[in-house]
């Protein structure tokens, strides 16, 4: 196994006010679909790395507990980060550098109620 994330949902209750959330936020589309009764819209990705998206079905329900999915940032977290409170969303950890290179974090409440947060190695 080269990493331990391989795939990832964001549970939505409203598909199209977070696409347009995530979209502005990361600056980069998404693309819909769904599967059955269930609606989703993956984030950009190039396998073999990690996939994930936004994903609105009945068992589906966003939450501020529980594991926190860190999404990439890059190339500016601060620019990323700068975002958020316009789009809908609330700062709950502002950024914070790690050590020993490895970047800098913050999290976030998206306009679903998720908590999600934000990476960067820059």
């Amino acid at each position: 196994m080269t990493n331990a994330l391989n795939w990832f949902e964001i549970p939505v209750r409203d598909l199209d006010r977070a696409v347009a959330f995530y979209e502005a936020l990361l600056v980069q589309p998404l693309t819909r679909a769904s599967m059955g009764p269930a609606r989703y819209a993956t984030f950009p990705f190039a396998p073999p790395g990690a996939a994930g998206c936004l994903m609105q079905s009945e068992h589906h329900t966003p939450s501020a507990v529980g594991s926190v999915v860190y999404l990439n940032a890059a190339p500016s977290l601060d620019a990323v980060l700068a975002r958020v409170p316009g789009l809908g969303g609330r700062v709950t950890t502002p950024k914070v550098v790690l050590p020993d290179g490895m970047g800098a974090f913050a999290v976030f409440e998206d306009c679903e109620g998720n908590r999600v947060g934000l990476h960067a190695y820059a």
